[in-house]
C-alpha cells in the first residue's frame, strides 16, 4: 500500500519551457523527501511539456502526477491541483521560483512541533534581474491590512482548513490567493511563521493595468480593509492613470 505523503507540492504552469527546469530541480534537491509533486500544465504550446518530461522522467520515484490540459486560468490550475494533491497539507510553488533546499524539511519540522496550525509561511527571496532584490519577512500585521498579506508562494496550507473553507474563488483574476487567506484566518484557521527563507520569488508581479488595479480594490473593500469613498477615489484615479499611461503609449508610437 502507498504510504501517503505529509506534503503535496503543486506547480501550475503555461508555456513555462524557460523557467519550470529550475523549478523541478529545486524539489529533486529537496532535503527531505517526504512529499509528492503535482505539476498542472495548461496545455502548454511552446516545450514546456518536453521539459518537464524530461526533468521528472527520473528523480521522485513514482512521487510524481502531471496532466496537460486546458484550464481557465491559474486559479482554476490551483484547484485541480489541489482536487488531485493526497498531502496532508499542501503548498503551491510557481514554474518562475523555486524552493530552498530545506524547505520541506523546514515545513515537516513546523508541522510536527505545532500539530493545530493549519498554515505554515515563512521568508520569501524577491529575485530581480536573476539577482537578490531583497528578503521579505513575516509580519504578523497581515490580516486586515491588505498591503502586508502573508507570503502566498512560502505557504503551506492543511488539506482540512481547505475542506472547511474552500478552493480559490476563481472569480478572481489577480486577488484569488489573499481571498483565501483572509478568509481562512477570519474563520478561525491557525497560523504560524517558519523563521527560515523558504522560497524564492522571480518578480513580475500583478499586472498594472486598470482591470487589476480595480480588482484589488475592490477585495479590500469587500473585507474592510478601506471605506467606500476610498474605493470610489481610487478607483478614478486609477481610470485616469490608466489612460494617460495608453496616451503616452499612443504618443511615442507617433
Amino acid at each position: 500500500m502507498k504510504k501517503r505523503p505529509l506534503i503535496s507540492i503543486i506547480t501550475v504552469c503555461f508555456n513555462s519551457g524557460k523557467t519550470i527546469e529550475r523549478t523541478i530541480k529545486s524539489l529533486k534537491r529537496q532535503t527531505s523527501q517526504n512529499y509528492e509533486y503535482i505539476i498542472i500544465d495548461g496545455g502548454s504550446t511552446d516545450d514546456t511539456v518536453n521539459v518537464i518530461s524530461s526533468e521528472t522522467a527520473e528523480g521522485f520515484d513514482g512521487r510524481l502526477f502531471f496532466i496537460s490540459e486546458r484550464d481557465y486560468g491559474i486559479y482554476d490550475a490551483m484547484n485541480k491541483g489541489i482536487s488531485h494533491a493526497t498531502g496532508k497539507f499542501i503548498g503551491l510553488l510557481n514554474s518562475d521560483d523555486w524552493y530552498e533546499d530545506h524547505t520541506i524539511e523546514k515545513t515537516e519540522e513546523a508541522i510536527f512541533n505545532y500539530p493545530d496550525v493549519d498554515i505554515f509561511y515563512g521568508y520569501i527571496r524577491i529575485i530581480k534581474n536573476e539577482k537578490e532584490y531583497m528578503v521579505r519577512r513575516n509580519s504578523y500585521d497581515f490580516i486586515m491590512e491588505g498591503n502586508g498579506l502573508i507570503q502566498h508562494p512560502t505557504c503551506f496550507i492543511s488539506e482540512s482548513a481547505y475542506a472547511d473553507v474552500g478552493l480559490y474563488d476563481t472569480s478572481y483574476r489577480v486577488c484569488a490567493d489573499q481571498d483565501l487567506i483572509l478568509r481562512m484566518v477570519l474563520s478561525g484557521k491557525k497560523y504560524h511563521a517558519i523563521d527560515a527563507i523558504l522560497t524564492n520569488f522571480s518578480q513580475g508581479g500583478i499586472s498594472d493595468s486598470h482591470n487589476s488595479i480595480f480588482e484589488i480594490l475592490r477585495f479590500k473593500l469587500k473585507y474592510g480593509i478601506v471605506t467606500k469613498n476610498y474605493y470610489l477615489s481610487m478607483y478614478w484615479l486609477s481610470l485616469v492613470k490608466s489612460f494617460l499611461k495608453r496616451l503616452f503609449r499612443l504618443g511615442n508610437k507617433r
